[in-house]
Parts: C-alpha cells; structure tokens; sequence
C-alpha cells in the first residue's frame, strides 16, 4: 500500500511540474512580471520570436512532463507484475530524435535571419547620434557638438544620462574603456557586448517619449550593480533644446582657449 502511495505521489508531482508552469506563464503579465513595454520600432519582432519559440518549446516541454506523468503511474512497482525488462537501444529512434531536434534549430535560424538583419546588419546610412563608453561603472556619452562631428573641440560630454528623439533612426557608437561590458535597453530590446578595442554600431527607432532604463547585463567588477543609466526619448525640438542648454552649461564650466593657451605659457 504504501510502495502505491508512493507511486502516486511521485507522478502527481511530475503532473504538478507542467500545470505550474504553463499557469505561472499564464498569470504573469497580470502582476507586470512579463517583459518590460516594447517602446522600439524593431522590438515587435524580437517579441514575436520570443514568444514564437517560447510556444514551441513549451508545447515540447509539456508533451514530456505528460509522458513522465504516464509511464510513472503506469509502469508503478506496486502494479509490476513480474521483473523488468530491458530495451538496448533502437538506432532508429535515436536518428529520430538527432533529426527533428537539428530541423527545429535550422528552421529558427532561417526565420530569424531578417529581424536578426535588421538589427545586426542593416545599419542607417548616418553618423553617429551620439558615443557611449562602458566605464567601471557609468556610461560615458559623447554627443557631436555645433560641428555634427564626434572627436572635435566642442563635443559634449555627461555621463549616464542619455537623451535621444523619437521617431527618428539613432546610430550610437559603443566603446568600453576597460572591461567587457554589456549595453542593455529592456525596453528597447536592445543588448551589446562593449568590447575593449572595439567601436560597435548599435541603431534603433523610439516611438514613444518617457524614461527608460540603461543597465550593464555583463559582471564587470564588484560595482557592476550600480551601473545604472538613464535614458530620455523626447521629440526633436525638446531634444534640440536640451542639447543647447546643456551645452551651454558646459561651456560656461570651461575656460575659453585663449584662457587655455595663457595658463599653459605661464
């Protein structure tokens, strides 16, 4: 009675293990635990793999928890009626499941190829919006200055708050001053490694204006976790005007270059 029991409980918790997870997938977004709000023009079709592969996955994974679940309450010691046998192997079966496993993968490879393309490879034919430089632990922006060139006397620099302007494509330049960090907007579905040595494009489109988050998804030291950022997507003649107070304030912290020049001679 008890060897009964036993059985029973191991396969109901084997049965509990798919119900629980297809319903904490279910209720999730009730309580804003789900992905945070897509604000980007790509970030659609990055959503729409996730969920297309998580469905498909999830199909597989609830097809095994129910064979799990049948053949332990099936095949309970308590219910054998004679001693086990045993099966070598069948070379058919394993071809089987090396075959359809590698035809799903191939097939997500090529499915994903255009919103891989569009994110990756398809790079806006423009200069860079503005630089940002991985650093222990901040982000280090760069906007070009009056010149629209980056690397000249009169860019603007500040540190960890990023604004941009929205329906427009943004190209930023993505640098690291020391360790491998990784760039990650959630709400953008945007996620770079920041390579020493390395200049990388990163492009998207807002479409709608707020605060967002910027946060380094890569260990990069022991102040990794406050490596925090802001980021604000506003319209194009908010952000022009923020750009020109901003630079203003600089400016007005910098000492003129004939200043410069007298200082050094002296």
């Amino acid at each position: 009675m008890g060897s009964r029991l036993g059985g029973i409980f191991w396969s109901l918790i084997f049965l509990a293990v798919p119900v629980l997870g297809v319903a904490t997938f279910a209720i999730a977004p009730s309580y804003n635990i789900w992905l945070p709000k897509n604000v980007s023009e790509h970030g659609s079709s990055i959503d729409g793999l996730f969920y297309f592969i998580l469905a498909l996955t999830g199909v597989v994974f609830i097809a095994t928890e129910g064979l799990l679940f049948w053949f332990i309450w099936k095949y309970d010691a308590a219910k054998a009626k004679g001693p086990a046998t045993y099966i070598h192997g069948s070379h058919t079966l394993e071809v089987v499941w090396t075959i359809i496993p590698a035809a799903t993968l191939l097939f997500l490879a090529i499915y994903q190829m255009n919103t891989w393309a569009d994110v990756k490879m398809r790079r806006p034919a423009m200069a860079p919006t503005v630089e940002v430089v991985a650093r222990q632990f901040e982000w280090r922006l760069r906007y070009p200055g009056r010149d629209g060139m980056l690397g000249t006397r009169d860019d603007l620099f500040l540190t960890n708050d990023l604004h941009l302007p929205v329906d427009e494509d943004v190209l930023i330049q993505l640098k690291s001053m020391d360790v491998l960090h990784s760039f990650f907007l959630p709400n953008f579905r945007i996620k770079q490694d920041a390579v020493p040595g390395m200049k990388i494009p990163v492009w998207f489109k807002a479409k709608e204006t707020g605060q967002f988050d910027i946060v380094c998804a890569e260990l990069c030291g022991w102040g990794h976790y406050k490596m925090k950022g802001r980021v604000t997507i506003e319209s194009r003649a908010d952000f022009d005007r923020w750009l020109e107070e901003t630079y203003a304030r600089q400016e007005a912290t910098q000492p003129a270059p004939e200043d410069t020049v007298a200082a050094a001679a002296d």
